[in-house]
């Protein structure tokens, strides 16, 4: 087989391979790359596979700046492994069954139940869309599996 037909064939091949399937909400957060403080607690947390699963999840997403607004030491105290199940309270506390939009929320205050058991706080009637106290920097990031609302702080289920 000569080069050039082995080019042709390769080619070939990839017009017609189906395209790729989009990221799931795990790996559209890691190639993002403002979520390393996230990632590592999704990972500490037990909770990767989870949120690489079916779905549909809507992840109220907070950046590593996010996480550097918790008090000293928050985060190291909560990705040893002796406070696993108090970390996945918090991750899960920013999940939502569903596929919820930005567009499905606009003008709106409305309650959502989380994964971890207890309702965010949701106020869409304002300029700015807010989950609790956080504000949403980037709405509908879309994934596979999902939809990610970036926010600009760490939200904290009432125990």
């Amino acid at each position: 087989m000569t080069a050039t037909y082995r080019a042709y064939a390769v080619i070939a091949m990839l017009a017609t391979a189906s395209p790729a399937a989009a990221a799931d909400i795990v790996e559209t957060a890691v190639t993002n790359g403002n979520f390393k403080t996230l990632t590592a607690a999704l990972q500490a947390a037990g909770l990767v596979d989870t949120l690489k699963g079916q779905g549909p999840y809507t992840v109220f997403a907070p950046t590593d700046e996010a996480f550097k607004k918790l008090p000293a030491g928050t985060v190291e105290n909560l990705l040893k492994p002796e406070n696993k199940a108090q970390l996945q309270k918090v991750l899960t506390y920013h999940v939502v069954a569903g596929n919820v939009k930005s567009g499905d929320l606009k003008g709106k205050t409305t309650s959502a139940q989380t994964v971890e058991g207890t309702a965010v706080r949701i106020d869409a009637s304002g300029n700015a869309v807010k989950v609790n106290e956080a504000v949403v920097t980037q709405a509908d990031v879309n994934a596979s599996n999902g939809v990610i609302h970036v926010i600009d702080s760490v939200i904290m289920p009432r125990s």
